[in-house]
């Protein structure tokens, strides 16, 4: 079985990368199980299937399937965007 998802003309597998602003070292503890909590609830809604993601103290990392009828700015505006009103950064 193939690390890529297939369709007759497409094939997807995207490594992210995501950095609060100024680098500043606030995802840890608490504010770091909140990200993950919502990165995983907002890629459901978006028909995305990870294959890693991993919360550093100042970044990010996402391997994730996103299928071609998502834009990679549409899903990553719905995460940053539902992550910056639970008040991070």
């Amino acid at each position: 079985m193939s690390r890529f998802k297939k369709l007759s003309h497409t094939i997807w597998h995207c490594h992210i990368v995501w950095v609060p602003k100024y680098r500043f070292k606030i995802l840890d503890g608490e504010v770091g199980r909140e990200v993950t909590n919502c990165i995983r609830a907002f890629s459901e809604q978006k028909d995305c299937e990870f294959v890693e993601l991993n919360v550093q103290i100042d970044h990010v990392h996402l391997l994730v399937k996103v299928p071609p009828k998502v834009s990679i700015s549409n899903f990553m505006g719905t995460l940053k965007g539902a992550n910056s009103d639970q008040g991070i950064q």
